[in-house]
């Protein structure tokens, strides 16, 4: 049994796809530039708000003052839309509670904005989680282990007692850089064979599955 779990948020707690995707798309739209589907989006995010602007913005467009009005653009677009779609997945609210009940500590490690990751979990899990970290310069975006670093040592966890959770690659790799275990789950934005490919060491189907996989 785990003594802490680290969770990525869009994509593993919650599904803000369709969120992310028109808030994206509006300022896309009002800078004059052509919109994506929301599946799109799926491979967009995961990197941090610099790192979508260039990705969805056109190849001949992804200049600095573009990816800065795109980013100051979406914190405007996202601060009226992000709660719009966006819900839970079905059974990580009860997972998370369930794991506070069996003594695990958990805590959530985003690229997203530090203020709209603190927002979006106060506002659909309430305080269950004992640290809340979302990106916050200079703290560099994941796959760069200073953010799980940091909640373990805050947290006084050593990294063989955490597992990092998340639904992409980029988490594995946080994962691996930080002498974490690992667990991909599918019910997020990325597929199964993107966790093999990254060395995933458990790949959960459920967020029942996930807690055997904790608990074990």
């Amino acid at each position: 049994m785990y003594d802490l779990v680290i969770f990525d948020l869009d994509g593993t707690l919650v599904n803000t796809l369709d969120d992310l995707a028109d808030s994206c798309n509006e300022v896309l739209s009002v800078m004059g530039y052509p919109v994506h589907g929301t599946d799109a989006y799926r491979y967009f995010v995961g990197n941090g708000l610099a790192k979508l602007a260039e990705r969805a913005l056109p190849e001949d467009h992804r200049t600095d003052e573009d990816i800065r009005r795109f980013c100051e653009g979406f914190d405007i677009a996202y601060g009226r839309l992000y709660n719009n779609k966006s819900r839970p997945y079905d059974g990580m609210t009860g997972l998370v509670s369930d794991l506070a009940r069996a003594g695990i500590k958990t805590a959530v490690a985003s690229n997203k904005p530090d203020a709209f990751t603190k927002k979006i979990i106060s506002e659909m899990f309430g305080d269950v989680f004992s640290l809340v970290r979302g990106n916050l310069p200079p703290v560099p975006k994941k796959p760069d282990p200073a953010i799980l670093l940091n909640i373990m040592k805050e947290l006084a966890v050593p990294c063989d007692r955490v597992l990092m959770v998340g639904d992409s690659g980029v988490d594995i790799q946080t994962a691996a850089n930080a002498g974490t275990d690992s667990a991909g789950c599918t019910w997020g934005f990325r597929p199964r064979e993107e966790f093999e490919e990254n060395g995933a060491g458990y790949i959960a189907d459920s967020p029942e599955e996930l807690y055997s996989i904790i608990t074990r």
